[in-house]
């Protein structure tokens, strides 16, 4: 089986949120087989900066709900939201 790339959209709860150390948690709470190839970030609005962390999975894996789940429930995280996957 291959593997897949998605980019997703990671908001922080606010901009006082310290985007290394929340890069940081995100990475921890990877499913296992998955991993982050890099981060990207981008301004909003009013000082708020979203995460774009690639992320790859196994295809075996089945989607990104996993990677998904596991983010959202980081601490400092506001919302998830697939920006972009495709196969590897």
């Amino acid at each position: 089986m291959g593997k897949v790339a998605a980019k997703i959209k990671i908001m922080p709860q606010s901009p006082e949120v310290d985007l290394d150390a929340l890069q940081d948690r995100l990475e921890g709470a990877l499913p296992e087989g998955a991993k982050i190839k890099g981060f990207e970030r981008d301004d909003v609005a009013f000082g708020l900066v979203a995460l774009f962390p690639t992320v790859i999975i196994p295809d075996e894996a089945g989607g990104t709900d996993a990677v998904e789940d596991a983010f959202a429930d980081v601490d400092g995280v506001e919302s998830v939201d697939v920006d972009t996957v495709g196969r590897l």
